[in-house]
């Protein structure tokens, strides 16, 4: 069982919600802590919905934002308004509340009135299956990691990157650290806090922390001379064309999408320049079948087959 620290929650959390933390017993399989004003709390452990009988109050609320955002929400704008502020400890706190709108883009929230605590852990280790599917004489193929929601595809993303930028030398596999460069649109890869990751990303990564990729992609080749490029859940135009111009830096990618396999690739008209100009060399198929990121297959673009099957 992989333990995590709730230390860093547990500090912006009022004292009847801790009491209530407190008493799950699954605690080492918590995943979200769901806060509504007047709404029984809800965790979320493993499988389990656990609802608690205390019920949140707009009190209850304003003192966990003041607490995460260290009692200056203005600091924190730019991440508001994107819907979400990650807390030290890479935790990411989801809010809903009134939305202001300026210009026709959301300027900030409001009035906050539900919050989703999303528990961050890393699995050190769980890459080390697919590295050597993604791997050819030292060179980093370019990867698609597929994924309904919350199967393990951006954990096994960052366990991928600080593999690589580390390196690794073992009776399994060797391979040189590479410069790596994550362009970390929803800052859940490598979860910064102020700018500084706080999860294990690697020696010899850099972070473009909530850059949009079809930005970040570019500005990474053109300040950071990366080796890698890693990305997390592509899927617009903008998106496509940056990566295209990636390749054409020489630069390798390894990115995710939402997705059941590799023929939802070949359906979705966004990605068809990518399909056309063989971008892709591999793709690894995740599902939560037997467990949290169980690896269903691993297609090779090139062979257009499945190369490795559970």
């Amino acid at each position: 069982m992989i333990k995590i620290d709730t230390s860093e929650i547990l500090n912006v959390l009022p004292l009847e919600i801790r009491k209530e933390l407190n008493n799950i017993k699954k605690i080492d399989e918590l995943q979200e802590i769901r806060i509504k004003v007047d709404k029984r709390l809800i965790f979320e452990a493993g499988n389990c919905e656990i609802i608690s009988q205390y019920k949140p109050s707009k009190e209850d609320i304003k003192l966990i934002v003041q607490r995460m955002s260290n009692y200056s929400i203005y600091a924190f704008e730019e991440e508001i308004k994107q819907g979400f502020i990650t807390i030290k400890g890479g935790h990411r706190v989801g809010i809903c509340g009134r939305c202001i709108i300026e210009n026709n883009t959301v300027k900030t929230i409001k009035d906050i009135a539900s919050i989703n605590i999303r528990i961050c852990r890393e699995i050190k280790g769980c890459g080390a299956q697919v590295l050597p599917f993604i791997t050819l004489d030292e060179k980093i193929l370019n990867t698609i990691i597929i994924s309904p929601p919350r199967c393990g595809k951006t954990t096994i993303l960052r366990d991928l990157v600080r593999l690589i930028s580390d390196g690794v030398d073992d009776s399994l596999q060797k391979l040189s650290g590479r410069k790596v460069c994550v362009v970390d649109e929803r800052g859940e890869i490598a979860a910064c806090f102020c700018g500084v990751p706080q999860l294990n990303v690697g020696l010899r990564t850099d972070v473009l922390d909530s850059c949009p990729k079809s930005d970040g992609i570019m500005m990474a080749i053109r300040s950071m001379a990366p080796e890698v490029i890693v990305c997390d859940e592509i899927g617009t135009y903008k998106d496509m064309e940056s990566i295209l111009a990636a390749m054409n830096c020489g630069v390798s990618l390894i990115t995710s999408i939402h997705g059941n396999g590799t023929q939802d690739l070949y359906n979705r008209a966004v990605f068809k320049d990518l399909m056309n100009n063989n971008v892709f060399e591999r793709a690894i198929v995740l599902s939560n079948r037997c467990g949290v990121g169980t690896c269903e297959y691993i297609y090779d673009f090139r062979k257009k087959e499945v190369i490795w099957r559970r």
